[in-house]
């Protein structure tokens, strides 16, 4: 009996051994950046069980297998569509800014289509706005409306726009919803879902939640894309979610979330009509035949309006573009950066990036809420702060409510507005958009909102700084070990 119990030990104990090997080997094997790495190799060995289950839930960003191959089959059919675009050229971009050439010659490489032209945007810094103006757009819609939010929260005008959605399919229109499972969770367990489906409106919980899948995919890895589509050649995308932020988070303590939106008409719709049939098919299996280009370019005029560029990431777009990008746009910066992001926890790239701005001379302004509904990233970026004042960025603590605007302005003229939050998640894993605006006079626009959040925020003082309790850097320190993981 001492015999068997010593042999089921040892096979025991060789096969913990064994499994902490192969994983660390996967951590070693995948490409990632050191520190995450290291990271992920010390909670592996400081907390083994905990952390190979972690690691398997969410250290490697699988899409699934059904959805990897519908993705990878995929790939054809959108290069095909991008073809056909660049086929018109009138809505092509001939010339950029000298400061934007590199960043659209980087997206041209890695995306195969250059800007485009032609555009009409407006800028809405209220949610009320944002909302009557879909609604308005909704109700004068006569082929298609295609959705996707990370967040749907029922209340308020939000309710509206959902009637208008519902009304639009009763008379014929083709409507498509894809929401996430773990952002809209409390939506998904409404009345709302069924309702709409019973009106034809094609509701789809996009990355579903479940504990059968969790070593099946990775759970952390979201549809975080915002954007609405109506009849091929309106969109709308920001920051913000399908919510009415006076019914949203009511009892979390950071006040009402703060967001911009953009309406664009022109070709840019034909681009993100091709992003959301990528979503679309990849989730259900279903291709939508993306309208051809004439149907909705030819009436737009290549001398008037904005020169925009579409970025998508996400599993099936080209990685990291959206990380390139940004540093592409900061190292372009030459009198003033400005960037507002509710999460700060940027890569070790874009915090050598973003100092090495302030340290040549570049004004750099980054306004982040003070009050953030995530503790744990609300402590990680707080560790970044003394190297960036060390190096002369200017960092304001927005006390307006919660900052939930993604931005960039680059010397008054390159505009990045979207979803992306300045972390590891939004940066690597989560599908994301970003549209990059060529144009002084969106950038006039954006830099008085980017005022405006100034003017209610606190400067935080370097000295101020540098005197903080120890206990606070202490977990500062603490959270930022976790950095490179969130």
């Amino acid at each position: 009996m001492t015999t068997f119990y010593t042999v089921i030990s040892s096979l025991l104990l060789f096969g913990y051994w064994l499994l902490i090997a192969s994983i660390t080997l996967r951590v070693m094997i995948k490409r990632r950046t050191v520190p995450s790495a290291m990271s992920w190799l010390l909670i592996i060995y400081i907390l083994p069980l905990v952390g190979i289950i972690t690691y398997l839930l969410f250290g490697e960003p699988n899409l699934g297998k059904r959805r990897a191959k519908r993705s990878k089959a995929l790939w054809p059919y959108t290069v095909k569509c991008i073809t056909n675009l660049k086929e018109r050229r009138h809505p092509l971009s001939i010339k950029n800014s000298e400061l934007a050439r590199p960043l659209f010659q980087l997206c041209e490489h890695r995306q195969g289509v250059v800007g485009l032209t032609g555009n009409q945007i407006k800028l809405f810094t209220s949610t009320d706005d944002t909302l009557r103006a879909l609604i308005h757009d909704i109700n004068l819609a006569q082929n298609n409306i295609e959705m996707v939010f990370y967040i749907w929260k029922t209340g308020g005008l939000v309710d509206k726009v959902a009637e208008a959605l519902m009304t639009a399919a009763r008379r014929g229109v083709r409507c498509r919803v894809m929401l996430d499972s773990a952002g809209s969770v409390e939506f998904f367990r409404g009345l709302y879902p069924a309702r709409m489906r019973e009106s034809g409106v094609h509701v789809v919980e996009a990355l579903h939640v479940s504990i059968l899948r969790m070593f099946l995919r990775r759970m952390d890895l979201r549809q975080h894309r915002k954007m609405v589509l109506i009849d091929n050649y309106i969109a709308y995308t920001g920051s913000m979610n399908m919510v009415d932020p006076r019914f949203f988070k009511q009892n979390a303590g950071v006040g009402q979330w703060i967001d911009i939106m953009v309406r664009i008409k022109g070709p840019v719709a034909t681009v993100m009509g091709v992003i959301f049939s990528c979503d679309w098919e990849i989730e259900t299996g279903e291709r939508i035949r993306t309208p051809h280009p004439d149907v909705n370019i030819m009436q737009f005029k290549q001398t008037v309006g904005h020169t925009i560029q579409v970025i998508a990431s996400g599993p099936g777009f080209p990685e990291g573009v959206i990380h390139q990008a940004l540093l592409t746009s900061i190292y372009a910066a030459r009198e003033q950066l400005v960037m507002t992001t509710p999460y700060l926890v940027p890569s070790d790239d874009l915090l050598h990036a973003i100092c090495t701005a302030a340290q040549r001379g570049v004004k750099v302004h980054v306004i982040v809420p003070r009050y953030n509904d995530s503790i744990l990233v609300n402590w990680a970026s707080r560790a970044f702060f003394a190297e960036l004042l060390e190096a002369g960025v200017f960092i304001h603590q927005f006390e307006g409510g919660l900052l939930h605007t993604k931005s960039v302005l680059v010397d008054g003229q390159l505009s990045l507005v979207g979803t992306v939050n300045l972390d590891m998640r939004s940066l690597w894993l989560n599908f994301e958009i970003t549209l990059v605006i060529d144009d002084n006079n969106f950038g006039n626009e954006l830099a008085k909102v980017q005022k405006d959040y100034l003017a209610r925020s606190r400067l935080i003082e370097a000295s101020f700084w540098s005197n903080r309790p120890y206990w606070q850097r202490i977990v500062e320190r603490l959270f930022y070990f976790f950095s490179p993981l969130l």
